[in-house]
């Protein structure tokens, strides 16, 4: 079952998102499964609307990883943010998604996805391409 996870931007800003059952303070990337039919990019942009209400514009392919939750492969993207618009959830899959700053991630001021998730690996690419 094929799954996208990007890393949406806006300017010096990404927006990351958090699930009630993780851990105070953690945040990552946004993510959901390709429905039937639905190109990879579509995909993207929906997930993206539909849990943040934020609409996506360029779509990047960025790297995959297996995951086996249940069957699936992982594809990562990286997407432009047409407009930092302030996140409203939709769909109730977050319980919080908000824009953070390069200083603020730098900083430690969230708690991250652990360094073998994909999730991680598209933070950092996109922290050390501001750089």
């Amino acid at each position: 079952d094929p799954a996208i996870i990007v890393l949406v931007h806006h300017g010096e800003c990404a927006l990351l998102g958090r699930q009630a059952s993780w851990p105070a303070g953690r945040y990552s990337t946004i993510a959901g499964f390709v429905e039937p039919g639905e190109s990879l990019e579509d995909a993207v942009r929906r997930e993206v609307y539909e849990e943040t209400g934020v609409t996506a514009g360029a779509v990047d392919y960025h790297s995959s990883q297996p995951w086996p939750f249940p069957a699936s492969l992982m594809l990562g993207f990286t997407a432009q943010a047409v407009a930092r618009d302030v996140p409203v959830l939709h769909d109730g899959e977050l319980a919080d998604a908000r824009w953070f700053s390069r200083d603020e991630l730098l900083a430690g001021s969230v708690t991250l996805p652990p360094p073998e998730a994909i999730s991680h690996r598209l933070i950092s690419h996109w922290l050390g391409h501001g750089r």
